[in-house]
C-alpha cells in the first residue's frame, strides 16, 4: 500500500471511523477508497476543505455498471458504482472515492453544494446510467434528447443500431420532439422579467459556429447585456464510451481520433498508455520519443486552428487563411509519417504502427524553420492589434480559485497564473527528458488565454527540435506478447496450436489482465484522461473518457455574465473547445 493511500485512508478513518472506509488497490496507484452512500457529501467536503493539503478539484465523476463484471476481488458488493476523481494540486496526487449502489436504490445526494462542477457530471450520470442525485437543481438529460428511452451506458442497452428496430417519425412524434426543444426559463431557475422590464431569451444555435461543432446557447438578456446563459450540448454525441466497451482493445484506437478531432494522436496517447498500464507493457525509448514528437506537432496543429478561428470569432477574416496554410504544412508531415492527416490512428499498444520514414527529419526541421518567423509576424499583426486587445482584454476573466472550482485545466488554468501542466508536474511518456517552459499569464481573460496558447506553440517547437536532434535508435514497438504477435519463423509456423494462438492474437487482440486504472495527460485543450476497467477479456469492461472541453463549456455562463452578446463570441473562441470533445 502506497504512502498516499495510507495518508488519505487514515485521514478519513480519523474523521469518520474505522468502519467508514474500505481501501482498494488500483493498477495506476491512485488512492481508491469506498465509502457509505450516506456519508458521501460529508466525505467529499472533508477532502475538499478539511484535510491537510486538500483536494479542491473535482476532476471527474462517473459510474460503473458492475452487474456483469466477474473480477471484483476485494470490492464491496455493488450493482452500480459512482466514482469521484479528485485532484490535489498541493500534493500533486489524486484520490478516487467510490460509492456502491444497489440497482433498486441507485440514488445519492447531490455534490453540487460541494463543487458546482458536479452539476453536469451528475446530469451525465443520470442520463447514461439512471443514477439519481437528490437535491440536484436541474436533473435533466444532457447528452441524449429528453425524449430518449433508457440509459445508454447500462449493459443491457444496445450498442449497435442493428440491435435496435428501424426508426420512424410520424407527425405526433415530430411535434413531441419539437416541444421538447422548447426552452422553459423556470426549469433553470430564471425569471422572465424584473420590476420594470421583460427579459429576452435568445437562441444562439443550434448551429455550427466556426469549427467548434454544433452548439446551442440560450441567453437571458436585458437589452444587450447577458444575465445568464444555458449551454445545450449533445448534438455531437456519438456514444464513444459505449463503443469503447464493444470494440476490442486495439480496434478502438481509431475511435479515439474522433474525440478531439483536431488533436490527432494526442487522443491516442492516454488510451494506449492506459492499456499498457493494465498489461504491464514497457514502451521502447525510440517509440516514446516518436510519440512525444507527434503529440507536440499535433499540439501546434490544434493551436493553429484555434488561432485563426479565434480571430475569426472577433471579426478578422484574413488570419484563418494564414494559420490554416501553416497547419497544412504540419499535416503534410503527419501524412508522410502516419499515412493520414487529421485521423492518423498511428499509436499502438506498446509503441507506434511503423518506424519513421526516410527523410522525416528534413521535413520536420524545415517546418520548424518556417513556423518561427510566422509566429513572430502574427504577434505584430494579431496579438498587438488594438482592436483585438479592445475586444479581449478584461473580457471573460476568472480567478485561479474559480478555475479550480469548476475543473478548468490546460491553457485556461495557466492564463490565471498557475503553472500546472501534466507534462511537467507528472511527466509521462518521457516528457521528463525534455526542456521546455510552462507559459502563464495573470489576468485569466480572453486575451491572456490567447497569449498562453501562442507561447505554447513556441515551447512545442522546442520539444520537437529536441526530438529531432536526439532521436534514439531501437525498436518502435514493444516485443511484449500482448503488444506484438510472436515472430512467425519462431512461433507461428511451428505447429497448429501456435498458429491458432497467433490468429487469435491478431483477430481478437490481446487479453488484458483484470484491473482498473487511469492515465491523465496534457492534451491541447487541457487535461484528458482515460479510465479503463478490464474484466480479463479482449475488450474494455468500462471506458471512461474525461475531456477538458466538458467542464470548460459548463463554466461558460460564469464567464459571459454581465457581458454583451458580442463578448460571448470572443469568450467562446478563447475556450478553444470542440463539441466532439464535449459530447464524446
Amino acid at each position: 500500500m502506497s504512502d498516499a493511500v495510507a495518508t488519505v485512508a487514515d485521514e478519513l478513518r480519523g474523521r469518520f471511523g474505522d468502519e467508514a472506509v474500505t481501501e482498494q488497490a488500483a493498477r495506476d496507484g491512485v488512492p481508491t477508497v469506498w465509502i457509505d452512500a450516506g456519508t458521501v457529501v460529508d466525505v467529499l467536503t472533508f477532502l475538499k476543505e478539511g484535510v491537510h493539503q486538500p483536494f479542491p478539484m473535482l476532476y471527474d465523476l462517473t459510474v460503473i455498471d458492475e452487474r456483469s463484471r466477474r473480477h471484483r476481488e476485494g470490492q464491496p458488493a455493488s450493482d452500480f458504482t459512482v466514482l469521484y476523481h479528485l485532484l490535489s494540486l498541493e500534493r500533486n496526487t489524486d484520490v478516487r472515492v467510490k460509492v456502491a449502489l444497489a440497482e433498486d436504490k441507485a440514488t445519492l445526494p447531490t455534490a453540487t453544494g460541494v463543487w458546482p462542477a458536479a452539476n453536469w457530471y451528475e446530469r451525465e450520470a443520470w442520463d447514461m446510467f439512471g443514477v439519481r442525485f437528490d437535491g440536484h437543481p436541474n436533473l435533466y438529460r444532457i447528452l441524449m434528447p429528453r425524449t430518449w428511452k433508457g440509459h445508454p451506458l447500462r449493459k443491457e442497452h444496445p450498442a449497435r443500431a442493428t440491435e435496435m428496430g428501424p426508426f420512424s417519425m410520424d407527425d405526433e412524434l415530430a411535434d413531441e420532439e419539437q416541444e421538447a426543444m422548447r426552452f422553459v426559463p423556470e426549469e433553470w431557475g430564471m425569471e422572465r422579467g424584473g420590476e420594470d422590464t421583460d427579459f429576452m431569451f435568445l437562441n444562439l444555435g443550434p448551429q455550427h459556429p466556426g469549427t467548434h461543432g454544433v452548439l446551442r446557447v440560450v441567453l437571458q438578456l436585458d437589452g444587450e447585456n447577458i444575465l445568464d446563459a444555458v449551454p445545450e450540448i449533445g448534438f455531437h454525441h456519438r456514444g464513444a464510451e459505449k463503443m469503447g466497451e464493444r470494440q476490442s482493445w486495439h480496434t478502438f484506437i481509431p475511435y479515439t481520433d474522433r474525440i478531439d478531432y483536431l488533436g490527432g494522436v494526442l487522443n491516442n496517447l492516454p488510451y494506449v498508455m492506459a492499456v499498457e498500464q493494465l498489461a504491464g507493457i514497457q514502451v521502447p525509448e525510440r517509440a516514446q520519443v516518436i510519440r512525444v514528437m507527434l503529440c507536440e506537432i499535433f499540439r501546434i496543429i490544434s493551436h493553429l486552428v484555434w488561432y485563426g478561428t479565434f480571430l475569426q470569432d472577433l471579426g478578422a477574416m484574413s488570419p484563418v487563411f494564414y494559420t490554416f496554410a501553416d497547419r497544412d504544412r504540419a499535416l503534410d508531415i503527419i501524412s508522410a509519417i502516419c499515412g493520414d492527416r487529421m485521423h492518423p490512428n498511428w499509436f499502438r499498444i506498446g509503441g507506434v504502427a511503423q518506424d519513421l520514414p526516410a527523410g522525416w527529419d528534413g521535413m520536420v526541421r524545415s517546418f520548424l524553420t518556417y513556423l518561427g518567423p510566422r509566429l513572430d509576424q502574427y504577434d505584430k499583426m494579431m496579438m498587438r492589434n488594438r482592436i483585438v486587445r479592445a475586444r479581449s482584454v478584461g473580457v471573460g476573466a476568472y480567478t485561479v480559485g474559480e478555475a479550480i472550482e469548476w475543473g478548468v485545466t490546460g491553457p485556461g488554468l495557466r492564463a490565471c497564473g498557475l503553472d500546472w501542466d501534466f507534462r511537467k508536474k507528472r511527466p509521462y511518456a518521457g516528457y521528463e527528458n525534455f526542456e521546455f517552459d510552462i507559459p502563464t499569464a495573470d489576468r485569466g481573460d480572453v486575451y491572456d488565454r490567447a497569449v498562453v496558447r501562442v507561447e505554447e506553440m513556441r515551447q512545442s517547437m522546442r520539444i520537437i527540435r529536441q526530438c529531432v536532434d536526439g532521436m534514439p535508435e531501437g525498436e518502435y514497438k514493444s516485443r511484449h506478447h500482448l503488444a506484438t504477435p510472436p515472430l512467425k519463423e519462431r512461433h507461428t509456423m511451428y505447429d497448429i496450436e501456435t498458429l491458432i494462438t497467433h490468429f487469435l492474437g491478431v483477430s481478437w487482440g490481446p487479453v488484458i489482465p483484470a484491473g482498473e486504472g487511469a492515465v491523465l495527460v496534457e492534451a491541447s485543450k487541457g487535461g484528458t484522461a482515460y479510465f479503463l476497467v478490464s474484466d480479463g477479456g479482449v475488450e474494455s469492461y468500462r471506458t471512461r473518457i474525461r475531456t477538458p472541453s466538458f467542464p470548460h463549456m459548463q463554466f461558460l455562463p460564469l464567464m459571459c455574465r454581465d457581458h454583451t452578446v458580442a463578448d460571448l463570441l470572443a469568450i467562446l473562441g478563447s475556450i478553444d473547445f470542440v463539441l466532439a470533445d464535449v459530447d464524446r
